[in-house]
């Protein structure tokens, strides 16, 4: 496998990504669109999601594709972000027809960022008009680190952000992974700059500082996520203010049962870049998409596909932290910043 030219999930042909984001009020909106409809699903393995038209992409729903895929701040608020891309697609005649209706379908996802410093004494939920800005930024190349979704995204030791990665299989076949880092367990090791996924770092996409020596770890150090947000009031250490979503993408034909499938697998990539992951105070959650777009030979090999999105994620989750660029009023220090 090698890294696409990008290194980002839109080296997956068809795709694009959108980011829209508010620094005062440190939260922002991600959208993945396709150049036509795609077929995905969803795995959720956190205790604590947060979603929207999850349902439908289980394999015995009925309908086959969908027009969209959003990441977003802002907790329950954010899922409005979903309802200004399906306006965005509405007005372009995107979406499910029956007779003469047509309706956009656009699964999402958040995570929770309401106690990151940001304003968030809104008069009225600024999400929509961040997921119309991000439908209208869509383009093949975009920002990861403090972006979108990732925005204001905090981890246990460092600012969280949004990542991307994306592998070229020997196949010919391509895999990406988006992501908004914002895991209440950490990415790298304790007392440590080594990020948990530097196994599978290429080319030194985050830092190239490569595998700690440390063995034997049976805990993580005490959570700076934690004690920052203690200054807005009592926040228990288990308190559902965090959660890590992502999007996996191939150009492989699947269906949508083999979605399910590489979304599943795809969580192995979490679990490998996050110490601790899929708690019952995060809402990790992993759609999985096929643009079916490279149907030639060879055959599309699921468990290669799985292995490669898992790594995948990994990368991209190391690449949120490693990009995350410092703002006023951080509660958290970046990885950048953190000597």
């Amino acid at each position: 496998m090698q890294v696409g030219p990008r290194n980002l999930i839109t080296d997956v042909p068809g795709l694009r990504v959108g980011n829209a984001q508010d620094h005062n009020l440190k939260s922002g909106t991600t959208v993945l669109l396709g150049d036509a409809p795609f077929v995905a699903s969803v795995s959720v393995m956190g205790g604590a999601p947060g979603t929207r038209e999850t349902d439908l992409l289980e394999p015995d729903k009925l309908v086959g594709q969908i027009d969209a895929l959003v990441l977003s701040g802002g907790s329950a608020f954010g899922l409005d972000a979903a309802t200004g891309v399906q306006e965005r697609l509405r007005q372009n005649r995107r979406g499910f027809e029956i007779g003469p209706a047509v309706i956009p379908i656009v699964p999402a996802a958040i995570i929770f960022d309401l106690l990151n410093g940001g304003d968030k004494d809104w008069d009225r939920n600024p999400y929509y008009n961040l997921g119309l800005q991000a439908y209208d930024t869509a383009c093949e190349n975009f920002d990861i680190g403090t972006a979108g979704a990732g925005t204001g995204a905090l981890s246990a030791m460092h600012k969280g952000g949004l990542g991307s990665a994306s592998y070229v299989l020997d196949s010919g076949h391509t895999v990406g992974a988006l992501v908004a880092a914002n895991p209440i367990g950490a990415v790298t090791q304790p007392d440590s700059r080594h990020f948990w996924a530097a196994p599978f770092e290429l080319d030194g996409e985050f830092g190239g500082f490569g595998v700690s020596p440390q063995t034997g770890i049976t805990s993580p150090a005490p959570s700076r996520k934690v004690a920052a947000m203690s200054r807005f009031g009592t926040v228990p250490h288990a308190a559902p203010t965090n959660t890590t979503i992502a999007i996996v993408a191939t150009d492989a034909p699947l269906s949508k049962a083999e979605c399910k499938r590489l979304a599943t697998a795809a969580h192995d990539g979490m679990a490998r870049a996050i110490m601790p992951s899929h708690t019952p105070h995060d809402g990790d959650l992993i759609f999985a998409l096929s643009t079916n777009s490279r149907t030639a030979e060879p055959p599309a090999d699921l468990m290669s596909l799985g292995n490669a999105a898992a790594h995948c994620l990994s990368r991209a989750i190391a690449r949120a932290i490693y990009c995350a660029t410092p703002a006023d009023g951080d509660l958290l220090p970046c990885w950048q910043e953190d000597t």
